[in-house]
């Protein structure tokens, strides 16, 4: 049974996308073998210990844990049940909620109150015959926000001299704490009635390393920009021209002969200049169209990381023409309100719908002296021109012109040449990759072959 539930738990981690290793799987066997079974946070930790590499991944652990391994299923730990009646009023209930989340969340107390309000409240009708467990029919039921202005003047008088401010931080906290348990619970019981394997699929949020780019919201633009940082650091790494092995520098004359007093004038070992590192300098050509806003959002991000690792930043939008927006993204500018002035002010468009051709023309005719032999261009778009002229000559001169070039497109590879998509006409002149997340960002930033032209 444990072992069924060990197989089947590292399978649903897999497929939530955290990477579990075949040797870290019999890591955590192993370390099963040495805890007390019956001790849940003792059995959560071990395994955390042992297949967690990564804190975004630590949200989904939690989930498919709960998932996995159950409450109710610890044994003699689980708390004496308390029954509530069915008649008992929703006000004095919501009494007791009060109490509780002037408590300590963690008490068992408060996880029975969870499982009987679920139990009572979180069954409906989900379509024609059919029910199900939701968590919005609880909260509602309840309406623990309300709550707050009674909890905050009772801690404040109890608590003399406690901030106001802490005091919220509190409650808002403990709240969370309910409707993240009363979230757990609705899974739990989903899962009984339908399968563990079912919800698993379901329940767990892509980690913020997996979010795709066309979709995220504007509180997961904030998570990702923690992630792009390092991501920037390393992109500026690899597009540093490296002396290669064994490749011969320019003669040091004076080092050499001064070694060649030492054998009579005879400059047997000859010595050679170390050679500088190569300062890059970034292009950025990014399509702000209104169907790619999210990832024109996320490039955007990136552009403010990487000035801080490059020579010089120009980062270009455009939609069916193109401007430079550098100017708009100085030292200290709020992305989110850079973003907005840039669509208020900077001259991107003319009829709203990308021209991809248009754009390259017009870069030429107007930037075209901004990529040079130490330029990296870097194009971040889904290709889709709506069937306009795509102007591939001009694009392949940008390209001759540049040290690098890249163009990153957002879509899935299947949608590529579909409709007016002409993703392959322009990889064949410079390397498109798939991005739709930063884990496939990391990946073209390890594995793209950067080497001196």
């Amino acid at each position: 049974m444990m072992l069924d539930r060990h197989v089947g738990f590292v399978g649903a981690l897999r497929e939530a996308g955290v990477p579990v290793s075949l040797a870290e799987g019999l890591d955590a066997a192993n370390a099963l073998m040495v805890i007390d079974l019956m001790d849940r946070e003792s059995l959560r930790e071990a395994y955390a210990a042992t297949l967690i590499k990564r804190p975004v991944h630590r949200p989904g652990f939690d989930v498919l844990f709960d998932l996995w391994f159950p409450p109710v299923m610890s044994g003699g730990s689980a708390p004496e049940r308390v029954e509530y009646e069915e008649n008992t009023p929703v006000e004095e209930l919501r009494g007791i909620l009060q109490r509780l989340l002037m408590g300590n969340p963690d008490d068992p107390a408060f996880r029975e109150f969870v499982r009987e309000m679920v139990g009572r409240f979180g069954r409906v009708a989900a379509g024609p015959g059919r029910q199900s467990w939701f968590s919005y029919s609880v909260l509602r039921a309840l309406s623990p926000e309300t709550l707050v202005a009674r909890m905050l003047n009772q801690m404040l008088s109890e608590r003399g001299g406690l901030p106001e401010k802490l005091a919220r931080q509190e409650i808002s906290s403990n709240i969370r704490k309910f409707e993240e348990a009363v979230a757990s619970e609705v899974r739990r019981r989903i899962a009984e009635d339908s399968g563990i394997e079912r919800i698993a699929r379901s329940a767990v949020k892509p980690a913020i390393d997996r979010l795709d780019f066309l979709r995220v919201t504007k509180a997961e633009l904030a998570q990702l920009r923690r992630e792009v940082y390092p991501l920037a650091r390393r992109l500026a790494s690899r597009l540093t021209i490296k002396n290669k092995h064994g490749h011969r520098g320019r003669l040091d004359f004076r080092r050499t002969v001064r070694a060649s007093l030492s054998t009579g004038g005879v400059p047997l070992t000859t010595h050679l200049r170390p050679k500088r590192p190569h300062k890059p300098e970034l292009i950025i050509l990014c399509d702000a169209s209104d169907s790619v806003s999210s990832f024109s959002q996320f490039t955007l991000l990136l552009t403010f990381a990487l000035r801080e690792q490059f020579t010089k930043v120009r980062a270009f939008a455009f939609v069916d023409t193109v401007d430079e927006i550098t100017k708009y993204f100085a030292p200290g500018a709020d992305v989110l309100d850079a973003i907005t002035r840039m669509t208020k002010e900077a001259d991107i468009t003319r009829f709203g719908r990308t021209n991809y051709g248009n754009v390259f023309t017009r870069f030429a005719d107007r930037y075209g002296d901004a990529i040079g032999p130490k330029t990296s261009l870097l194009i971040l778009g889904d290709a889709r021109s709506n069937y306009q002229p795509p102007a591939l000559d001009t694009l392949k001169h940008l390209v001759s012109q540049a040290r690098h070039a890249y163009w990153l497109n957002p879509e899935p590879r299947p949608q590529w040449d579909t409709g007016d998509s002409i993703a392959t006409s322009y990889s064949t002149i410079i390397p498109m990759h798939e991005c739709r997340n930063i884990t496939q960002l990391a990946a073209f930033i390890e594995n793209t072959d950067v080497g001196a032209r």
